[in-house]
């Protein structure tokens, strides 16, 4: 259905090629799982297959790439359309019409189609996705989940051989991903179509995946069954790293091949625990908020939510989208809307003060947020401009932006625009940005979209490292992983409420919905991550 023929794919001619020599076939109905460092040429494989790359991004092409018989290079994506559909990692930048039934259509109108024929897809798409009660809504009130099916669907009735889909589950709760993923494997199993998807998080994936295609940064494409692929790279889910630990072979790709061959594993932990949290000093409140109320037409996002940040403490806010998490994020820094309630910083002068009183510059200093959409930060040509430009607005010494940008995505070009980068590289370029006012409470709304396991290895040090400074961190996230291997406290929201408020295994452990990997193979027993795991049985082989 796709192959490539020695396909190396240039955007320079003295930098290095993204793709460099890649042969490769994805047969027809297969779901091939695409992996790979931030900024290794994912979206460039993912974009060569409709043509975007270089019709539409430019570069030199060579080789080909064929899909469905048809060369890329002889016909671009409008020519092909009507074989492949592209999502993008954010849906809703990519609707072009209000409602849900009409942005089914929109495609379908665009290649012609007779009218009782659009009618009929529409209504066979709205059944195949489950999402036939939505047909009527406006697209911007959907939840994270639903404009991802809704996406899937306006690409679907056009009836596309093969599905192509860049982080379809980076921005969705653990329950909603689980519900796209269900759709897509549908499409596979009962409909033939060749689906292509690129992931970060491969714990939630690789368990679909008929094959893996991993980039290691150099070019090359590693080609071949999951579990073997997952054998020899660096980047790997936890479930993999416990296999590799224990010494399975194959490597198990999910929690029930796991759980099957863990009864060994689970005897060698039974007399042993987790390492109880170290016990913190008397407590001293970074950030206090009382009565939060935020409203939006017809809906209470945040309902009189109560909120006490503890200095050098990491909190994890959880909760499925459309929760409120954003909207209580952005009430506390000042910036967005609040209709009710009071917050109370304490500075590095000890002056207590509420961000939403200060201008903008200065409320930075006290609260620093950085947004889902970090490019709404970056407004400078290059990568340097934007440094010097936070160096400069914070009186902080030159190059300290550069530095903290270099612990996130070393040896980012200097003069790249920041549009041009990565969804990885840019949310690091404006971590580092808001990082660089050095405030004592730092929110970070889905802080490690698009980045790789290294790469949230290094984000966990960084965020560690602020809390030993004394500031006071809250990371607002999906990511189940990142959150065990990070967190102190974990709070959960839900319409608007906290409905959970404890420590990390306390919250985590209670809930199939956030529960790591780790946890579910070793349950009941209370490990989360595999370096506890690691460091207990390092301590089992010590003599006493």
């Amino acid at each position: 259905m796709i192959t490539f023929d020695r396909v190396t794919v240039r955007y320079t001619e003295d930098g290095p090629p993204p793709l460099r020599d890649v042969t490769l076939t994805v047969e027809e109905g297969e779901l091939c799982l695409v992996a790979g460092r931030t900024g290794a040429g994912k979206s460039t494989l993912l974009r060569a297959i409709n043509g975007l790359v270089p019709h539409f991004t430019g570069g030199t092409l060579h080789g080909s790439v064929t899909v469905d018989g048809r060369a890329t290079r002889r016909h671009p994506p409008r020519d092909l359309a009507d074989v492949v559909g592209v999502v993008g990692q954010d849906p809703l930048a990519g609707f072009v019409t209000d409602t849900v039934e009409e942005e089914l259509a929109y495609g379908m109108e665009q290649l012609s189609l007779p009218p009782a024929m659009m009618r009929k897809r529409v209504e066979e798409t709205l059944d195949l996705l489950g999402i036939a009660e939505l047909r009527d809504r406006p697209l911007r009130t959907l939840s994270g989940g639903q404009q991802q099916r809704v996406a899937i669907g306006a690409v679907l009735t056009s009836h596309p051989r093969v599905l192509v889909l860049d982080e379809p589950t980076s921005a969705l709760d653990p329950t909603a991903a689980e519900d796209v993923l269900a759709a897509v494997t549908r499409l596979v199993h009962d409909l033939g179509v060749t689906v292509v998807l690129a992931e970060h998080r491969l714990e939630r994936v690789m368990q679909y995946a008929d094959r893996l295609l991993y980039l290691p940064g150099d070019g090359r494409v590693v080609n071949g069954p999951p579990a073997t692929v997952l054998a020899g790279v660096e980047l790997a889910p936890p479930l993999v790293e416990l296999g590799r630990l224990a010494g399975w072979d194959p490597l198990p790709l999910s929690v029930r091949d796991a759980r099957r061959r863990a009864a060994q594993l689970r005897g060698r932990l039974a007399d042993a625990a987790p390492p109880a949290p170290t016990p913190a000093p008397e407590p001293t409140t970074a950030l206090s908020a009382r009565k939060i109320v935020v409203r939006y037409p017809g809906t209470v996002a945040v309902a009189g939510v109560d909120l006490d940040l503890q200095v050098g403490q990491v909190v994890a806010l959880m909760g499925r989208n459309g929760s409120g998490k954003s909207s209580l994020l952005w009430a506390v820094q000042g910036s967005g809307p609040r209709q009710g309630g009071a917050v109370r910083v304490t500075g590095s002068t000890g002056a207590v003060v509420d961000p939403e009183s200060l201008p903008a510059h200065q409320a930075r200093r006290q609260v620093g947020l950085v947004p889902q959409t970090p490019g709404d930060l970056l407004y400078l040509e290059t990568v340097d401009g934007e440094c010097h430009q936070a160096d400069q607005e914070t009186e902080a010494a030159a190059g300290t932006c550069r530095a903290l940008l270099d612990q996130l995505t070393p040896g980012l070009p200097g003069d790249r625009h920041p549009r041009d980068l990565s969804e990885g590289q840019r949310l690091a370029l404006a971590l580092a940005v808001q990082l660089t006012a050095a405030p004592p409470v730092v929110l970070l709304d889905e802080p490690t979209r698009g980045l790789d396991y290294l790469a949230k290895q290094q984000f966990v040090s960084l965020v560690r490292g602020l809390a030993a400074a004394g500031r006071s961190v809250v990371v607002a996230t999906h990511d189940v992983e990142l959150v065990a291997a990070l967190a102190d406290r974990v709070i959960v929201m839900a319409d608007g409420e906290i409905v959970a408020d404890g420590s990390t295994a306390e919250v985590m452990l209670a809930s199939p919905a956030f529960a790591p990997q780790v946890a579910k193979v070793l349950a009941p027993a209370p490990w989360l991550t595999v370096g506890q795991v690691a460091a207990a049985l390092v301590a089992e082989r010590e003599p006493a």
